[in-house]
């Protein structure tokens, strides 16, 4: 029986010591996500003006009957780019798992997709599969930076304008809050249209001039709306990222908790039967002696 409570006492030091790690890993992911989260919202508001400021000048230059450039314009063929958008680093609940599920299924929809992989998860996930992949970029940190974002999105650009594919799809973990996040698809290329414009209750409706023209505006516009929204996406998984593995350690802590609790109960349980063992071997020695 002693070798019995010593087991089950080492057994709880060793959930105590995971306890500890899980705590720490929680707490320092509950830090990161404060500035993440900071950061999404701040950036939000920037893409939805770009993006709805770049559907309208494309819009109006298709009107007048204006050329497009090769970047704005739209095309007729299901030639895709999937950018995927995963973790360096697991111990995230399903925060990886949900968005390679939701691009496998992509995949089954369309038969003709390019893949684009950011994060050590995505990589190495399709990469046993013997899927190919145009690129891959790993190792971005939990800081995302715009030179990042940039970097990707330059390999979009040059693949679109060389009409590799005719669409390109960016899938991330939308940040809700810290304890939710949606898996999200968002259209990259070609320029979405524009969402319908609210009515206006008071005052005249909003009127816009482009100058010095609609190809002019559209040039400088696209690139800078491609790196915003892969920028923006990286922001979202970001935040999402920590937010998932901080709600995952804290489970794991709590699930520690319980068992250590368990544990105590089968410790004491133990020890009040090695107890009463030894008094029933002294009270029935004690017997034998005075018979």
């Amino acid at each position: 029986m002693a070798q019995s409570t010593r087991d089950i006492k080492r057994r709880m030091q060793s959930i105590d010591n995971t306890r500890q790690i899980t705590k720490a890993m929680e707490m320092i992911a509950a830090a990161k996500l404060r500035k993440a989260q900071e950061r999404v919202e701040q950036s939000r508001p920037y893409l939805d003006r770009l993006e709805d400021t770049l559907g309208r000048v494309a819009q109006a230059a298709r009107k007048e009957g204006d050329e497009l450039p090769v970047m704005a314009q739209q095309r007729t063929g299901d030639r895709r780019c999937l950018v995927v958008v995963t973790a360096d680093r697991g111990l995230a609940g399903g925060y990886n798992a949900n968005i390679l599920r939701r691009a496998d299924q992509y995949l089954r929809e369309h038969v003709d997709v390019q893949l684009i992989l950011i994060g050590r998860k995505a990589r190495d996930y399709y990469r046993r599969r013997g899927q190919k992949f145009l690129a891959e970029y790993v190792n971005m940190g939990d800081d995302v930076d715009f030179r990042q974002a940039q970097e990707v999105s330059h390999v979009i650009e040059e693949f679109f304008a060389n009409e590799l594919f005719d669409r390109v799809d960016i899938l991330y973990n939308y940040f809700v809050n810290s304890v939710t996040q949606r898996v999200k698809l968002r259209q990259i290329l070609p320029i979405p249209e524009p969402k319908e414009e609210q009515a206006v209750k008071h005052g005249p409706k909003a009127l816009y001039w482009f100058e010095p023209s609609f190809g002019g505006v559209l040039n400088t516009l696209v690139p800078q709306f491609v790196e915003t929204s892969v920028f923006q996406s990286l922001l979202e998984a970001a935040a999402s990222e920590q937010g998932a593995r901080m709600n995952a350690m804290r489970s794991a802590t709590d699930n520690a908790t319980d068992l250590i609790k368990q544990l105590t109960l089968s410790f004491n349980r133990a020890r009040q039967a090695a107890i009463t063992t030894e008094i029933s071997e002294i009270v029935g020695g004690a017997e034998a002696l005075q018979s």
